[in-house]
């Protein structure tokens, strides 16, 4: 039987995000001892665990099918593979920081200057696109302590909260990349192969649509039901059942996490009742 084999971290919190969202597609891995490729039980599917920096390469070489992996490694890399769909998590940007005692001009004060980073392929490539001539000094792990020991001027590397840097009295003055995981492929797969992919891909947007959804249902007169499908569009509209008190019906939608409260307000002003929200595991179209 075909399978596909999809690649992801090791361990951290890159795996962490991808084992959730592949669970959460229905798909049970049997993980056992900890190893380095693992099927699931109820989906065509094994998972090969590899180092972040290594997925790109698997994949253009088809060692995997498909990978995630952060979009930074993967731009870095620069490897044969395209990006099938933006997953939404292991969010960080790519920034350049300078001593805080510093004062920044703007990007040209990087002329001249010697800069310690771990992604020389991105940095290069910002450098070139703003006419930035610097000395890309490249080392690995603890880019942070390069200008404090002396190891050069700036530095270039993930930025998520900004501690680290303030740590090291460092402060973020350019953003060359906004990165997060990605879902990445050959530029072809089998046709058994990609009905796999096909598959796994309907499964995470049925959850992912699910997210920040709640399902509403209320009673309400049956003069208000106009003005209160106004305020529940839902996917379509509501669905709207009468109830068996003459003069009521029962309303049920879907309503957006950010505007709850406000649409609560709303439907109790309508007269709304018995206002029932219940969570969304998926929503399929």
């Amino acid at each position: 039987m075909t399978q596909l084999r999809i690649a992801i971290q090791t361990k951290g919190r890159l795996n962490e995000d991808s084992m959730q969202l592949i669970g959460e597609a229905g798909i049970k891995i049997n993980l056992g001892k900890r190893k380095l490729l693992a099927a699931a039980k109820n989906f065509p599917l094994e998972v090969l665990f590899l180092r972040d920096d290594d997925i790109p390469q698997a994949v253009a070489d088809q060692v995997a099918d498909i990978g995630i992996v952060g979009e930074n490694e993967m731009l870095e890399k620069k490897e044969n593979v395209k990006v099938i769909k933006r997953l939404g998590f292991s969010k960080c940007r790519l920034s350049l920081a300078i001593p805080k005692t510093e004062d920044y001009p703007g990007i040209e004060w990087f002329n001249g200057k010697k800069i310690a980073t771990s992604y020389p392929v991105i940095l290069k490539d910002f450098l070139d696109k703003n006419n930035v001539k610097a000395d890309i000094h490249v080392i690995s792990g603890s880019v942070e302590i390069a200008p404090g020991i002396g190891l050069a001027d700036a530095i270039f590397d993930i930025v998520s909260s900004g501690s680290t840097l303030v740590s090291n009295r460092l402060k973020e003055v350019e953003v060359a990349l906004y990165s997060e995981a990605v879902l990445v492929a050959p530029q072809e797969l089998s046709t058994e192969k990609q009905a796999i992919l096909d598959e796994m891909i309907f499964r995470m947007e049925s959850v992912e649509r699910a997210k920040d959804k709640k399902y509403i249902l209320l009673n309400a007169p049956n003069e208000k039901i106009k003005e209160i499908t106004a305020i529940l569009p839902g996917m379509r509209s509501p669905t709207v059942t009468p109830l068996a008190e003459e003069g009521w019906s029962s309303l049920h939608s879907v309503i957006a996490e950010n505007d709850f409260w406000e649409i609560i307000g709303k439907l109790k002003a309508t007269g709304a009742q018995g206002i029932l929200v219940v969570p969304i595991e998926k929503m399929i179209f």
